[in-house]
Protein backbone atom coordinates (compact mmCIF):
# COMPACT_ATOMS: atom_id res chain seq x y z
CA UNK A 1 0.00 0.00 0.00
CA UNK A 2 2.92 2.49 1.14
CA UNK A 3 4.69 1.73 -2.45
CA UNK A 4 1.62 2.56 -4.36
CA UNK A 5 1.01 5.60 -3.02
CA UNK A 6 4.72 6.53 -3.57
CA UNK A 7 4.63 5.39 -6.96
CA UNK A 8 1.65 7.83 -7.02
CA UNK A 9 3.65 10.73 -5.55
CA UNK A 10 6.06 9.97 -8.64
CA UNK A 11 5.92 13.95 -10.06
CA UNK A 12 6.01 11.65 -14.25
CA UNK A 13 2.40 10.47 -12.75
CA UNK A 14 1.06 13.45 -11.98
CA UNK A 15 -2.16 14.96 -14.73
CA UNK A 16 0.01 18.11 -15.30
CA UNK A 17 3.72 19.15 -15.28
CA UNK A 18 4.89 18.55 -11.38
CA UNK A 19 6.88 21.61 -11.97
CA UNK A 20 3.78 23.78 -10.98
CA UNK A 21 3.85 21.77 -7.76
CA UNK A 22 7.24 22.32 -7.48
CA UNK A 23 6.09 26.50 -7.85
CA UNK A 24 3.61 26.33 -5.25
CA UNK A 25 5.25 24.62 -2.60
CA UNK A 26 8.44 26.37 -3.08
CA UNK A 27 6.49 29.48 -2.67
CA UNK A 28 4.96 27.94 0.59
CA UNK A 29 8.52 27.11 1.92
CA UNK A 30 9.58 30.65 1.21
CA UNK A 31 6.68 32.13 2.93
CA UNK A 32 7.64 29.25 5.91
CA UNK A 33 11.19 31.60 6.26
CA UNK A 34 9.37 34.59 7.19
CA UNK A 35 10.05 34.61 11.07
CA UNK A 36 13.64 34.36 9.72
CA UNK A 37 13.26 37.45 7.69
CA UNK A 38 14.07 40.53 9.03
CA UNK A 39 10.75 41.74 8.06
CA UNK A 40 9.52 39.00 10.37
CA UNK A 41 12.11 39.98 13.20
CA UNK A 42 11.02 43.55 13.11
CA UNK A 43 7.90 42.81 14.45
CA UNK A 44 9.40 41.54 17.88
CA UNK A 45 12.11 43.99 18.09
CA UNK A 46 10.68 46.52 20.68
CA UNK A 47 8.85 43.75 23.16
CA UNK A 48 11.84 41.22 22.85
CA UNK A 49 14.85 43.84 23.78
CA UNK A 50 12.54 45.50 26.44
CA UNK A 51 12.17 41.96 27.85
CA UNK A 52 15.64 41.48 27.75
CA UNK A 53 16.21 44.47 29.14
CA UNK A 54 18.76 45.56 25.98
CA UNK A 55 19.18 48.95 24.48
CA UNK A 56 17.93 49.26 20.54
CA UNK A 57 22.10 49.69 19.73
CA UNK A 58 23.01 46.26 21.84
CA UNK A 59 20.04 44.41 20.31
CA UNK A 60 20.86 45.59 16.97
CA UNK A 61 24.46 44.81 17.91
CA UNK A 62 23.52 41.10 18.51
CA UNK A 63 21.61 40.89 15.11
CA UNK A 64 24.32 42.14 13.17
CA UNK A 65 26.92 39.11 14.88
CA UNK A 66 24.46 36.92 14.67
CA UNK A 67 23.70 37.35 11.12
CA UNK A 68 27.67 38.15 10.19
CA UNK A 69 28.18 34.77 11.41
CA UNK A 70 25.47 32.99 9.42
CA UNK A 71 26.74 34.56 6.33
CA UNK A 72 30.41 32.89 6.47
CA UNK A 73 29.22 29.54 6.19
CA UNK A 74 25.91 29.50 3.28
CA UNK A 75 28.46 29.15 0.86
CA UNK A 76 28.79 25.65 2.58
CA UNK A 77 25.36 25.30 2.34
CA UNK A 78 25.04 25.90 -0.70
CA UNK A 79 27.40 22.83 -1.55
CA UNK A 80 25.05 20.75 0.40
CA UNK A 81 22.20 21.56 -1.69
CA UNK A 82 24.02 20.78 -4.68
CA UNK A 83 25.62 17.38 -3.19
CA UNK A 84 22.03 16.33 -1.14
CA UNK A 85 19.06 18.31 -2.90
CA UNK A 86 16.22 20.33 -1.95
CA UNK A 87 14.27 17.90 -0.21
CA UNK A 88 16.57 17.46 2.59
CA UNK A 89 18.48 20.67 2.78
CA UNK A 90 15.01 22.32 2.64
CA UNK A 91 12.76 20.34 5.25
CA UNK A 92 16.05 20.01 7.75
CA UNK A 93 16.35 23.96 7.33
CA UNK A 94 12.94 24.35 8.26
CA UNK A 95 13.06 22.05 11.35
CA UNK A 96 15.99 24.13 12.75
CA UNK A 97 14.38 27.31 12.16
CA UNK A 98 11.14 26.10 14.10
CA UNK A 99 13.07 24.36 17.14
CA UNK A 100 15.01 28.23 16.90
CA UNK A 101 11.72 29.55 17.51
CA UNK A 102 11.04 27.51 20.38
CA UNK A 103 14.22 28.63 21.64
CA UNK A 104 13.50 32.25 20.69
CA UNK A 105 10.04 32.15 22.75
CA UNK A 106 12.06 31.54 26.33
CA UNK A 107 15.07 33.72 25.28
CA UNK A 108 14.08 36.26 28.62
CA UNK A 109 13.96 32.38 30.87
CA UNK A 110 17.29 31.82 29.17
CA UNK A 111 18.92 34.39 30.23
CA UNK A 112 17.53 35.20 33.18
CA UNK A 113 18.36 31.18 34.01
CA UNK A 114 21.93 31.70 32.72
CA UNK A 115 22.31 34.89 34.80
CA UNK A 116 21.25 33.11 37.98
CA UNK A 117 23.77 29.90 37.78
CA UNK A 118 26.63 32.05 37.24
CA UNK A 119 25.71 35.05 39.65
CA UNK A 120 26.55 37.50 37.39
CA UNK A 121 24.27 40.19 35.98
CA UNK A 122 25.07 41.89 32.94
CA UNK A 123 23.85 42.83 29.83
CA UNK A 124 26.31 40.93 28.11
CA UNK A 125 24.39 37.76 29.03
CA UNK A 126 20.85 38.32 26.61
CA UNK A 127 23.47 40.04 24.28
CA UNK A 128 25.08 36.83 23.81
CA UNK A 129 21.80 34.42 24.01
CA UNK A 130 20.32 36.86 20.80
CA UNK A 131 23.66 36.58 19.43
CA UNK A 132 23.42 32.57 19.31
CA UNK A 133 19.97 32.92 18.57
CA UNK A 134 20.05 35.16 15.76
CA UNK A 135 22.16 32.95 14.02
CA UNK A 136 19.95 30.09 14.08
CA UNK A 137 17.55 32.16 12.69
CA UNK A 138 18.94 34.13 10.22
CA UNK A 139 21.11 31.01 8.89
CA UNK A 140 17.86 28.67 8.87
CA UNK A 141 15.21 31.35 7.99
CA UNK A 142 16.69 33.83 5.32
CA UNK A 143 19.87 31.66 4.61
CA UNK A 144 19.03 28.15 3.10
CA UNK A 145 15.17 27.56 3.58
CA UNK A 146 14.87 30.81 1.24
CA UNK A 147 17.87 29.24 -0.76
CA UNK A 148 16.66 25.81 -1.39
CA UNK A 149 12.91 26.78 -2.13
CA UNK A 150 13.59 29.38 -4.42
CA UNK A 151 17.04 27.29 -6.52
CA UNK A 152 14.32 24.07 -6.45
CA UNK A 153 11.67 26.42 -8.47
CA UNK A 154 14.32 27.78 -10.62
CA UNK A 155 15.66 24.54 -11.38
CA UNK A 156 11.96 22.98 -13.03
CA UNK A 157 11.65 25.99 -14.85
CA UNK A 158 13.44 27.31 -18.15
CA UNK A 159 12.02 28.98 -21.01
CA UNK A 160 9.22 30.01 -18.71
CA UNK A 161 11.59 30.71 -15.53
CA UNK A 162 11.05 34.53 -15.89
CA UNK A 163 7.09 33.80 -16.03
CA UNK A 164 6.83 31.56 -13.31
CA UNK A 165 8.95 33.42 -11.21
CA UNK A 166 6.52 36.27 -11.78
CA UNK A 167 3.33 34.63 -9.58
CA UNK A 168 6.17 33.18 -7.30
CA UNK A 169 7.21 36.99 -6.66
CA UNK A 170 4.00 38.29 -6.47
CA UNK A 171 2.83 35.59 -3.87
CA UNK A 172 6.24 35.82 -1.51
CA UNK A 173 5.81 40.07 -2.15
CA UNK A 174 2.46 39.93 -0.53
CA UNK A 175 3.22 37.65 2.11
CA UNK A 176 6.32 39.51 3.20
CA UNK A 177 4.37 42.97 2.79
CA UNK A 178 1.97 41.53 5.14
CA UNK A 179 4.01 39.54 8.11
CA UNK A 180 4.54 42.93 10.00
CA UNK A 181 0.72 43.14 10.75
CA UNK A 182 0.10 39.72 10.99
CA UNK A 183 2.48 39.24 13.63
CA UNK A 184 1.67 42.34 15.44
CA UNK A 185 -1.64 41.00 15.67
CA UNK A 186 -0.09 37.98 17.05
CA UNK A 187 2.11 39.53 19.55
CA UNK A 188 -1.02 41.80 20.40
CA UNK A 189 -3.29 38.42 21.40
CA UNK A 190 -0.58 36.20 22.68
CA UNK A 191 2.44 38.55 23.54
CA UNK A 192 5.74 37.65 21.78
CA UNK A 193 6.92 34.52 22.69
CA UNK A 194 3.16 32.83 22.27
CA UNK A 195 3.91 34.55 18.69
CA UNK A 196 6.72 32.83 18.49
CA UNK A 197 5.56 29.58 19.75
CA UNK A 198 2.61 29.53 17.08
CA UNK A 199 4.98 30.46 13.99
CA UNK A 200 7.14 27.27 15.08
CA UNK A 201 4.26 24.90 14.98
CA UNK A 202 3.02 26.21 11.61
CA UNK A 203 6.62 25.87 9.96
CA UNK A 204 6.40 22.55 11.34
CA UNK A 205 3.27 21.69 9.54
CA UNK A 206 5.36 23.10 6.34
CA UNK A 207 8.14 21.10 6.46
CA UNK A 208 5.96 17.70 6.63
CA UNK A 209 4.22 19.10 3.66
CA UNK A 210 7.86 19.85 1.96
CA UNK A 211 9.16 16.08 2.53
CA UNK A 212 5.73 15.07 0.69
CA UNK A 213 6.73 17.54 -2.10
CA UNK A 214 9.73 18.70 -2.91
CA UNK A 215 11.77 17.18 -5.62
CA UNK A 216 15.15 18.00 -7.01
CA UNK A 217 16.36 17.75 -10.68
CA UNK A 218 13.21 17.43 -12.99
CA UNK A 219 15.53 14.55 -14.82
CA UNK A 220 15.78 12.38 -12.24
CA UNK A 221 12.07 11.59 -13.17
CA UNK A 222 12.21 11.40 -16.77
CA UNK A 223 10.87 15.29 -17.24
CA UNK A 224 12.96 18.22 -18.26
CA UNK A 225 12.41 22.04 -17.19
CA UNK A 226 8.74 23.21 -18.39
CA UNK A 227 7.76 19.59 -19.40
CA UNK A 228 8.36 16.26 -19.89
CA UNK A 229 11.15 14.46 -21.79
CA UNK A 230 10.50 13.90 -25.59
CA UNK A 231 7.98 15.94 -25.93
CA UNK A 232 8.39 18.03 -28.99
CA UNK A 233 7.00 21.56 -27.08
CA UNK A 234 9.24 21.03 -23.91
CA UNK A 235 12.20 20.51 -26.33
CA UNK A 236 11.61 24.07 -28.36
CA UNK A 237 11.26 25.90 -24.95
CA UNK A 238 14.59 24.99 -23.77
CA UNK A 239 17.06 27.04 -23.64
CA UNK A 240 19.84 25.25 -25.91
CA UNK A 241 23.60 25.04 -25.32
CA UNK A 242 23.64 26.66 -22.07
CA UNK A 243 27.08 26.32 -20.09
CA UNK A 244 27.63 24.90 -16.95
CA UNK A 245 29.75 27.41 -14.98
CA UNK A 246 31.76 26.10 -12.26
CA UNK A 247 32.01 28.15 -9.30
CA UNK A 248 35.41 29.75 -9.79
CA UNK A 249 34.48 30.67 -13.44
CA UNK A 250 31.27 32.18 -12.07
CA UNK A 251 33.44 34.09 -9.25
CA UNK A 252 35.75 35.28 -12.08
CA UNK A 253 33.14 37.36 -13.63
CA UNK A 254 32.43 41.29 -12.97
CA UNK A 255 28.52 40.18 -13.66
CA UNK A 256 28.58 37.71 -10.87
CA UNK A 257 30.35 40.61 -8.15
CA UNK A 258 27.46 43.65 -9.77
CA UNK A 259 24.36 41.34 -9.52
CA UNK A 260 25.37 40.41 -5.95
CA UNK A 261 26.69 43.64 -5.07
CA UNK A 262 23.36 45.39 -6.28
CA UNK A 263 21.02 42.56 -4.64
CA UNK A 264 23.54 43.44 -1.28
CA UNK A 265 22.49 47.04 -1.64
CA UNK A 266 18.46 46.32 -1.39
CA UNK A 267 18.93 43.53 1.34
CA UNK A 268 20.97 46.09 3.34
CA UNK A 269 18.66 49.45 2.88
CA UNK A 270 15.20 47.10 3.28
CA UNK A 271 16.75 45.36 6.64
CA UNK A 272 17.60 48.50 8.02
CA UNK A 273 14.60 50.07 6.85
CA UNK A 274 12.60 46.93 8.55
CA UNK A 275 14.16 46.30 11.58
CA UNK A 276 13.76 50.08 12.79
CA UNK A 277 10.54 50.97 10.49
CA UNK A 278 8.31 52.13 13.82
CA UNK A 279 11.46 54.38 14.84
CA UNK A 280 12.30 55.86 11.16
CA UNK A 281 8.56 56.40 10.12
CA UNK A 282 7.58 57.98 13.44
CA UNK A 283 10.62 59.90 13.75
CA UNK A 284 9.27 61.20 10.06
CA UNK A 285 5.63 62.38 11.83
CA UNK A 286 3.99 58.78 10.99
CA UNK A 287 1.62 57.04 14.39
CA UNK A 288 3.00 53.19 14.71
CA UNK A 289 -0.03 51.90 12.89
CA UNK A 290 0.99 54.21 10.02
CA UNK A 291 4.85 53.37 9.83
CA UNK A 292 3.71 49.55 10.13
CA UNK A 293 1.29 50.05 7.22
CA UNK A 294 4.21 52.02 5.04
CA UNK A 295 5.06 48.43 3.27
CA UNK A 296 1.66 48.11 2.01
CA UNK A 297 2.07 50.82 -0.93
CA UNK A 298 5.53 49.35 -1.39
CA UNK A 299 4.30 46.03 -1.94
CA UNK A 300 1.51 46.93 -4.40
CA UNK A 301 4.40 48.95 -6.44
CA UNK A 302 7.02 45.98 -5.67
CA UNK A 303 4.42 43.37 -7.20
CA UNK A 304 3.45 45.35 -10.53
CA UNK A 305 7.26 45.57 -10.74
CA UNK A 306 8.01 41.92 -10.40
CA UNK A 307 5.13 40.70 -12.69
CA UNK A 308 6.06 43.11 -15.34
CA UNK A 309 9.85 42.57 -15.54
CA UNK A 310 9.75 38.65 -14.70
CA UNK A 311 8.12 38.47 -17.87
CA UNK A 312 10.27 40.88 -19.70
CA UNK A 313 13.21 39.13 -18.16
CA UNK A 314 12.28 35.77 -20.73
CA UNK A 315 12.85 37.96 -23.50
CA UNK A 316 15.41 41.07 -23.02
CA UNK A 317 18.74 41.29 -21.35
CA UNK A 318 19.61 40.64 -17.63
CA UNK A 319 21.25 43.58 -17.87
CA UNK A 320 18.82 46.27 -18.39
CA UNK A 321 17.09 45.03 -15.69
CA UNK A 322 19.70 45.66 -13.73
CA UNK A 323 20.10 49.62 -14.38
CA UNK A 324 16.52 50.02 -14.02
CA UNK A 325 17.11 48.58 -10.46
CA UNK A 326 19.88 50.89 -10.16
CA UNK A 327 17.88 53.64 -10.64
CA UNK A 328 14.91 52.26 -8.27
CA UNK A 329 17.42 52.62 -5.51
CA UNK A 330 19.09 56.02 -6.56
CA UNK A 331 14.82 57.13 -5.98
CA UNK A 332 15.09 55.46 -2.84
CA UNK A 333 18.04 56.76 -0.98
CA UNK A 334 17.60 60.03 -2.04
CA UNK A 335 14.32 59.41 -0.38
CA UNK A 336 16.37 58.91 2.74
CA UNK A 337 18.00 62.13 2.77
CA UNK A 338 14.69 64.10 2.50
CA UNK A 339 12.50 61.54 4.52
CA UNK A 340 12.96 63.60 7.86
CA UNK A 341 12.57 67.09 5.94
CA UNK A 342 8.85 66.25 5.11
CA UNK A 343 8.99 65.71 1.60
CA UNK A 344 11.53 62.14 0.79
CA UNK A 345 8.28 59.28 2.05
CA UNK A 346 6.98 58.81 -1.55
CA UNK A 347 10.54 58.60 -3.10
CA UNK A 348 11.31 56.04 -0.35
CA UNK A 349 8.15 54.08 -0.97
CA UNK A 350 8.39 54.33 -4.74
CA UNK A 351 12.29 53.52 -5.02
CA UNK A 352 11.97 50.87 -2.60
CA UNK A 353 9.23 49.20 -4.53
CA UNK A 354 10.65 49.43 -7.94
CA UNK A 355 13.98 48.36 -6.28
CA UNK A 356 12.66 45.44 -4.43
CA UNK A 357 10.32 44.16 -7.31
CA UNK A 358 13.71 43.81 -9.65
CA UNK A 359 14.81 42.22 -6.26
CA UNK A 360 12.57 39.84 -6.56
CA UNK A 361 13.65 38.63 -10.38
CA UNK A 362 17.42 39.27 -10.55
CA UNK A 363 17.58 37.01 -7.40
CA UNK A 364 15.74 34.29 -8.76
CA UNK A 365 16.90 34.33 -12.78
CA UNK A 366 20.23 36.19 -12.70
CA UNK A 367 22.49 32.76 -11.43
CA UNK A 368 20.42 29.69 -13.60
CA UNK A 369 20.11 32.09 -16.05
CA UNK A 370 23.79 33.48 -16.63
CA UNK A 371 25.77 30.40 -14.95
CA UNK A 372 23.57 27.45 -15.59
CA UNK A 373 21.88 24.70 -13.02
CA UNK A 374 24.76 22.09 -12.24
CA UNK A 375 26.33 24.59 -9.61
CA UNK A 376 23.38 26.59 -8.78
CA UNK A 377 23.79 26.26 -5.05
CA UNK A 378 27.39 27.06 -4.55
CA UNK A 379 27.06 30.17 -6.84
CA UNK A 380 23.70 31.41 -5.50
CA UNK A 381 24.98 30.51 -2.09
CA UNK A 382 27.70 32.81 -2.80
CA UNK A 383 25.27 35.22 -3.47
CA UNK A 384 23.22 34.86 -0.63
CA UNK A 385 26.24 34.82 1.75
CA UNK A 386 26.84 38.31 0.36
CA UNK A 387 23.17 39.26 0.88
CA UNK A 388 22.74 38.19 3.88
CA UNK A 389 26.35 40.07 5.25
CA UNK A 390 25.05 43.08 4.19
CA UNK A 391 21.85 42.59 6.22
CA UNK A 392 24.06 41.80 9.13
CA UNK A 393 25.19 44.92 8.94
CA UNK A 394 22.35 47.32 8.31
CA UNK A 395 19.97 47.41 11.91
CA UNK A 396 23.53 48.25 13.77
CA UNK A 397 24.63 50.90 10.97
CA UNK A 398 21.02 52.48 11.03
CA UNK A 399 21.40 52.46 14.86
CA UNK A 400 24.51 53.79 14.71
CA UNK A 401 23.32 56.74 12.66
CA UNK A 402 20.27 57.26 14.96
CA UNK A 403 22.75 57.54 18.25
CA UNK A 404 25.42 60.04 16.41
CA UNK A 405 23.15 61.73 14.06
CA UNK A 406 19.65 61.55 15.75
CA UNK A 407 18.30 60.81 12.57
CA UNK A 408 19.00 58.10 9.68
CA UNK A 409 19.73 60.46 7.24
CA UNK A 410 23.20 59.48 6.92
CA UNK A 411 22.01 56.45 5.99
CA UNK A 412 21.04 58.18 2.58
CA UNK A 413 24.32 59.59 1.81
CA UNK A 414 25.86 56.52 2.02
CA UNK A 415 23.39 55.08 -0.20
CA UNK A 416 24.21 57.88 -2.71
CA UNK A 417 27.43 56.61 -3.00
CA UNK A 418 27.32 53.12 -3.44
CA UNK A 419 24.53 52.94 -5.71
CA UNK A 420 26.76 55.79 -8.08
CA UNK A 421 29.73 53.13 -7.47
CA UNK A 422 27.90 50.24 -8.97
CA UNK A 423 26.27 52.27 -11.85
CA UNK A 424 29.52 52.92 -13.36
CA UNK A 425 31.15 49.08 -12.42
CA UNK A 426 28.16 47.55 -13.90
CA UNK A 427 28.35 49.36 -17.28
CA UNK A 428 30.68 46.07 -18.50
CA UNK A 429 28.80 43.78 -16.32
CA UNK A 430 28.29 41.72 -19.87
CA UNK A 431 26.29 38.40 -19.94
CA UNK A 432 29.54 35.51 -19.37
CA UNK A 433 27.30 33.34 -21.71
CA UNK A 434 27.29 35.50 -24.66
CA UNK A 435 31.29 36.34 -24.11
Amino acid sequence: MGNKKRQNLHPARWPFFYGYVIAFMGTIGIWASVPGQTIGVSAFTDPVKDALGLTRDQFSAAYMVGTFVSSLLLGQAGRWFDRRGAREVGVVSALLLATTLILSSFSNVISSGIASVIDFQHWLIPFAVMVVLFFLLRFSGQGVLTMASRNMIMKWFDHYRGRINAFVSISISLGFSSSPLVFDLLIRQWDWAGAWRFLALTVVVIAVFMWITYRDNPEQYGLVPDGKSGSKKASRKTRPEIKQFDPKEAFSTRAFWMYSLMLSFNSFFITGLSFHMVDIFTSAGLDREEAVAVFLPISIINVAVSLLFNFLSDVIPLKKLLFVMIGGAFIWVIGMVGLFDGWGLWLVIAGAGISGGLFAVLNSVTWPNLYGRKHLGAISGRAMSMLVFASALAPFFFSLSKSFFNSYTSMGWLGIGFVIIVFFGSLKANNPQKS
